[in-house]
C-alpha cells in the first residue's frame, strides 16, 4: 500500500514537470506569447539639456549617439556584430552629414563595420519612426536584432538662423498652428499655462524621486568657454529643463510669441534641447534564446496626415489609428507619452480623446524636459517603458504619440503586463531537477 508521504511526493513531482510550451513550470498565469513578437530589451537616453546653455551644448551628435549605443550594448551584453541594422532619426542635421555621424558613432561604440546604418526623417516623430522601421524589418524577417535611435543637437543645428529673417519665417507656421488650435478649439491661455505648470511639477518630482535614473546614460563630455575657448571636462547626468518653481504667476508674465493677443508663449511650448536615445529590438525568440529580460512589446504603429494649419491635432488622429491596429481602445491604455510640442495642442488631444489626464505624461513632458526633435520619439519610448516597468502588471498597455510639422501625427502601442515575463523563467530548460538528487520517488 502506497504511503501518504510517497503519494505527496508523487503529486509534487507532477507539479514540477514541464507543463507549458515554454518548457517550464511557472506557477502563474501564462498567456500566448508568439515567438515572432517584436520586443524591446533595452531603451535608454542621454540627459536632455537646454540648447546653447545646457551641459550638452558643446557635444556633437557622434558623441551623443555613441553614448546611448554603448549604453544598450553594455546593458544587454550582446555581440554588436549581431545587429542587423541601425536606424537613426534626426531632423535638423544635414542629411548626408548626419548619416555619416551616425555611422561614425557606431564605430565609436564598438560596432563593427559589417553592421549597416541609415537615418530617417519624419520630423518630430523621427525617433519613433526609427523604432517602427526596425520593428517592421524584424517582422519581415530581414534580421532578428536591430538598433533604433534618435538624436538632435539643437545647439549646433538651430531651428532658425538669426542672420536670416526669412529662414526664421519658415518656422513661424509651427507656432502659428498652436495659435490656430487654441483659437479653433477654445484652449485658453490659462488652460495652457496650467498644463505647463503641471508638466514642470511632474518632471521635477520624477527627477527628485530618481525615476529617470534607469533610463539615463551619463554623458562624459566637455563644455567650452565661448570667450576663452577653454575646455572643461564634465559628466552630464540629469535633465536641466524642469523648473519646480514654475507657477501660473511666473508664466503669466511671459509675452506671446506668434500672435498679438495670442496665447502661445515660451513657457507653454516645448523647450529647444540637445539629446539622444536608443532602443534595442529583437524577436521574442531571439530574446529568449539570449536570456534577455523583455522591457516591452512593440504592438502597432500609425502615421497619419492632418490639416497643416492645425498640425498639432496629429495625435488625436494617430492614436485611434494605432489603437485600432492593436485591437484596443483608449480605455485600455494605462500610460500615454504624448509630446508636448505646445500646451494648446496637447490639451486638445487629451480632451478630444477623453483621456484621463492622470495617465498622460506622469513624469512630465517636453514643456519641462525639452524636445530634441529627432530624439523625442525614442526618448518618450524609454520613459514610457521604464514607467510601465515600475508599475508592474498594473500597467499593461502604453502609447507614445506626437504631432508632426507640415500636418501629420504618429503613434505607437507598446505592451507589458502578463506578456512580459520579468522573472525570465520562460526559457526551455535542458532537464528538470525536480527535487534533490537524493530524492527517491
Amino acid at each position: 500500500m502506497e504511503s501518504p508521504a510517497l503519494g505527496r511526493l508523487q503529486v509534487l513531482s507532477r507539479h514540477l514537470q514541464p507543463t507549458c510550451s515554454a518548457g517550464d513550470s511557472a506557477a502563474y498565469e501564462r498567456k500566448a506569447s508568439p515567438l515572432e513578437d517584436v520586443v524591446i530589451v533595452a531603451s535608454l537616453r542621454t540627459p536632455l539639456t537646454k540648447a546653447k546653455r545646457g551641459g550638452l551644448r558643446d557635444t556633437d551628435a557622434v558623441d551623443l549617439l555613441a553614448t546611448v549605443f554603448k549604453g544598450v550594448l553594455a546593458q544587454t551584453k550582446i555581440d554588436p556584430a549581431d545587429i542587423g541594422d541601425i536606424v537613426v532619426g534626426s531632423v535638423l542635421g544635414p542629411s548626408s552629414q548626419r548619416a555619416n555621424e551616425a555611422r561614425i558613432a557606431s564605430f565609436f561604440a564598438g560596432i563593427p563595420e559589417s553592421v549597416p546604418c541609415r537615418t530617417v526623417n519624419r520630423q518630430c516623430s523621427s525617433g519613433l519612426q526609427a523604432i517602427a522601421d526596425v520593428a517592421a524589418a524584424i517582422r519581415a524577417g530581414f534580421y532578428s536584432v536591430g538598433l533604433a535611435a534618435g538624436v538632435e543637437t539643437m545647439s549646433k543645428n538651430p531651428m532658425a538662423i538669426d542672420e536670416f529673417p526669412t529662414a526664421q519665417g519658415c518656422l513661424m507656421p509651427m507656432g502659428v498652428t498652436s495659435e490656430n488650435v487654441a483659437a479653433k478649439y477654445n484652449i485658453t491661455r490659462k488652460t495652457q499655462d496650467a498644463f505647463a505648470v503641471r508638466s514642470h511639477a511632474r518632471a521635477a518630482a520624477a527627477r527628485d524621486a530618481g525615476k529617470f535614473k534607469d533610463e539615463i546614460v551619463p554623458v562624459h563630455t566637455k563644455t567650452i568657454d565661448p570667450k576663452t575657448g577653454v575646455e572643461t571636462p564634465v559628466v552630464v547626468t540629469e535633465d536641466d529643463g524642469m523648473r519646480a518653481d514654475t507657477s501660473m504667476e511666473s508664466l503669466g508674465k511671459l509675452k506671446t510669441i506668434f500672435k498679438k493677443d495670442g496665447s502661445t508663449t515660451a513657457g507653454n511650448a516645448s523647450q529647444i534641447t540637445d539629446g539622444a536615445a536608443a532602443t534595442l529590438l529583437m524577436s521574442r525568440r531571439e530574446a529568449l534564446a539570449r536570456g534577455l529580460p523583455i522591457l516591452g512589446i512593440f504592438r502597432s504603429f500609425a502615421a497619419v496626415g492632418v490639416d497643416p494649419a492645425i498640425m498639432g491635432v496629429g495625435p488625436a488622429v494617430a492614436i485611434p489609428a494605432a489603437l485600432a491596429k492593436a485591437g484596443l481602445t483608449v480605455e485600455d491604455i494605462d500610460v500615454f507619452e504624448i509630446n508636448e510640442a505646445f500646451a494648446s495642442q496637447a490639451t486638445f488631444c487629451v480632451k478630444h480623446l477623453g483621456i484621463d489626464e492622470g495617465k498622460v505624461n506622469p513624469n512630465g513632458g517636453a514643456i519641462a524636459l525639452g524636445h530634441p526633435l529627432g530624439a523625442t520619439g525614442a526618448r518618450a519610448t524609454a520613459t514610457l517603458l521604464h514607467e510601465m516597468k515600475r508599475r508592474g502588471k498594473s500597467s499593461r498597455f502604453g502609447v507614445v504619440s506626437m504631432c508632426i510639422g507640415s500636418g501629420m501625427g504618429a503613434a505607437a502601442v507598446f505592451e507589458r503586463g502578463g506578456e512580459v515575463d520579468g522573472l525570465q523563467n520562460v526559457r526551455a530548460v535542458a532537464s528538470q531537477g525536480h527535487l534533490s538528487k537524493n530524492a527517491v520517488l
